[in-house]
């Protein structure tokens, strides 16, 4: 109930930008180049593949990604100009929602969730037997590393809620 609710809430912020937070996910996921098979792609998102492959439909259609040419099988997508601006105008959204989140909780409750949060996402990924999966939860952890308080201060920020 709770990841549907600020699901929901994530949603709604980026409502004026056209796109759901699994989308904008999956276009930072695409931007950081990220993308390989629609399986592993899949499985490092923790999405179901039906939904991923909707959402790059969706994606697609709206002109924000495109496929480009890769070595095998497996179809890799880009960020079209479209796409990057998309990314760069729902991130600030997706920020102050991150942020009023944070706020309400306070600087130490969220630190707690957001650990208990990653140490479930440890687990679960720990279940799969995908290495992109766990592959993809250490560069996203250095990710949140680089990126964390860039220039908000000394308080610690987090670029996803678990």
């Amino acid at each position: 109930m709770t990841a549907r609710a600020l699901t929901r809430m994530y949603d709604e912020a980026l409502r004026p930008v056209g796109l759901k937070v699994t989308q904008l996910s999956l276009l930072a996921a695409i931007d950081r180049g990220l993308t390989g098979s629609i399986s592993a792609l899949a499985d490092m998102l923790a999405l179901e593949r039906t939904t991923l492959t909707r959402n790059l439909r969706l994606l697609g259609e709206a002109g924000l990604i495109a496929p480009r040419a890769s070595g095998g099988r497996a179809v890799a997508h880009e960020l079209t100009d479209a796409g990057r601006e998309a990314l760069a105008r729902a991130t600030p959204l997706w920020r102050k929602a991150q942020d009023a989140v944070e706020t309400e909780l306070g600087s130490r409750a969220w630190l707690e969730a957001r650990d208990a949060l990653r140490a479930l996402r440890r687990v679960a990924r720990a279940q799969s037997t995908s290495p992109e999966a766990a592959d993809f939860t250490t560069d996203h952890t250095a990710h949140e590393a680089r990126t964390r308080g860039h220039g908000r201060g000394a308080r610690s920020k987090s670029t996803r809620t678990g």
